[in-house]
């Protein structure tokens, strides 16, 4: 059997299910980050690596960019298979929107967990 290979979940109720998880995690770190900022005394770099230095800060920051990345996947093909009936169009503007979401991962992931002697 075929599957869609352009949709994240495996159904209908599985992106939706995907899509409000993603959406809990990005409102969690959207408020610990506020909370965060409106607290500190000061913002230097020395607060920013102490912050980012922790474990569960890294994989906080990694689930969250997850998050955005299946939001922004389940997101985009649901709109642009709605309002888009052009369909090399359509895989054109899903490839380009895909491959930014997964680039801002890997900038993520580079940029949370630098990688030594580069």
């Amino acid at each position: 059997m075929v599957k869609v290979a352009s949709t994240f979940g495996r159904s209908g109720t599985h992106d939706f299910v995907l899509l409000r998880a993603s959406a809990i995690v990005m409102a969690l770190y959207t408020i610990f980050m506020v909370s965060f900022l409106v607290s500190a005394d000061t913002l230097n770099y020395a607060v920013w690596t102490n912050l980012f230095g922790h474990l569960g800060m890294k994989i906080f920051t990694m689930l969250a960019l997850t998050s955005v990345l299946i939001h922004g996947w389940i997101g985009i093909w649901q709109v642009i298979t709605d309002y888009v009936k052009n369909s090399g169009l359509r895989a054109f503007i899903q490839f380009v929107v895909s491959v930014a979401l997964i680039v801002y991962w890997l900038a993520g992931l580079l940029v949370v967990w630098p990688v030594e002697g580069v």
